[in-house]
């Protein structure tokens, strides 16, 4: 199969173009804008974005990014000052993981096998 399904989460944006400056500036993402729907990619990682005036809907959503170059991911945002930054940890169930709150509340989890990334 050429076209393998993917899955892409559509998180809601309080403010389509704080947003996208959040993804383009702070986290090194491309964007797309279309009206209200902004798309944000960044090699293999897509998320896309829908606006709402409800707060319930970012402040209550999360998506999780998994990946080899957590790593470097976490050095690079460390260094661009990204707010909110956690340390990176290893969790017990077997995860090496960092996370970011966008500017709407949405949860960004990042992580990685301890084992494959620590050897």
């Amino acid at each position: 199969m050429t076209d393998a399904a993917i899955c892409i989460p559509v998180l809601a944006s309080l403010d389509i173009a704080e947003s996208q400056v959040f993804y383009q500036d702070q986290l090194g993402f491309a964007a797309e804008r279309h009206g209200d729907y902004l798309l944000v990619r960044r090699n293999r990682m897509e998320i896309h974005f829908w606006l709402t005036d409800d707060r319930r809907y970012p402040e209550n959503t999360s998506c999780y990014i998994r990946g080899g170059e957590i790593l470097d991911l976490h050095a690079e945002f460390s260094a661009r000052g990204v707010p909110g930054l956690s340390a990176i940890e290893d969790k017990p169930w077997g995860m090496t993981e960092f996370h970011i709150h966008d500017p709407h509340g949405n949860l960004l989890r990042f992580g990685g096998s301890t084992r494959e990334l620590r050897g």
